[in-house]
């Protein structure tokens, strides 16, 4: 493969990943949140033994197998359930927003624990990525502190799930890059997500599932869209043009609310682009201050 249909293949990997939130919502619904998320991690994770393969666990570093099966666990559960306890779908897509301060926190801690070296422009960087985020708590009444207050006590859970999620998975960045030493755990991961979703739905009181050809059209697309999307991401990283592809991700907050939008049928106000777009100006940011360094 050259390197031009290797990074056109990372590429595809983002927009597969941009319809997770709408999609993730949308078998949520039918489903349940924990339900509709054991099946989708299920669906994904077979669809990965079949396209990446299960990794040979016995020659994984010991310290990453236990941190990064715990942190990509807790992480992909977070994200999952915060975008399924959402009051309204509007909300989904806000918390889908928290979410995004993943980028800019990766490269925090990267700083704090890895010795990445940066310049000072990841301060002004991580500061409007979060008031991007205020913005789009905020609504149409901006950086009202009584308004983003409000919205977040309407639907507590799903907000913090979100943010506690930003935070792991920047974590869980720092980790693989510390100690993976080369070796790619998707698959495990994914299956044991499925795993700890399933027991949480068997021993706790959930929802009853109701699957309707909509619900199914839907999680047959988010389990390609997770599955294939990390194939492919594989393979633009491994064979593409890496720069480019670290760059246009940065632009996954915009193109996944636009879809989250269209999918859901929830538009969104000029505010809430204003604030994805701080969002992802601050994520750019800090990954100039990376380069910079």
């Amino acid at each position: 493969m050259t390197k031009q249909k290797a990074t056109l293949t990372g590429l595809v990997a983002i927009v597969l990943w941009s319809t997770m939130v709408g999609l993730i919502r949308g078998v949520s619904e039918g489903l349940g949140p924990v339900g509709g998320a054991a099946m989708i991690y299920t669906c994904s994770g077979l669809l990965l033994l079949v396209t990446v393969g299960f990794p040979d666990l016995r020659r994984f570093p010991p310290r990453y197998l236990l941190s990064g099966s715990l942190l990509f666990v807790s992480y992909e559960i977070c994200l999952a359930l915060s975008l399924g306890y959402a009051a309204t779908r509007h909300q989904a897509i806000e918390a889908g927003m928290v979410n995004y301060l993943w980028p800019g926190l990766t490269i925090l801690f990267a700083i704090l624990f890895n010795r990445q070296k940066a310049s000072w422009l990841v301060i002004p960087g991580l500061l409007l990525a979060v008031i991007g985020v205020c913005r789009v708590l905020g609504g149409d009444s901006g950086l009202n502190i009584a308004d983003i207050t409000r919205n977040i006590v309407s639907s507590p859970v799903s907000y913090l799930l979100a943010f506690s999620g930003a935070i792991i998975w920047a974590a869980y960045c720092t980790v693989t890059s510390k100690y993976a030493g080369g070796h790619n755990g998707i698959t495990f991961f994914i299956l044991l997500t499925a795993v700890s979703l399933w027991l949480k739905y068997l021993f706790s009181e959930q929802p009853p599932m109701h699957f309707t050809l909509p619900t199914l059209v839907q999680l047959a697309m988010v389990s390609i869209a997770l599955g294939f999307g990390y194939a492919a991401w594989n393979t633009g990283i491994l064979h593409g043009h890496v720069p480019v592809l670290a760059a246009a991700s940065y632009f996954t907050p915009v193109l996944s609310s636009a879809l989250a939008a269209l999918m859901l049928n929830a538009p969104l106000s000029w505010g809430f682009w204003q604030g994805a777009a701080l969002v992802c100006g601050g994520s750019l940011l800090c990954w100039y201050a990376t380069r910079k360094g």
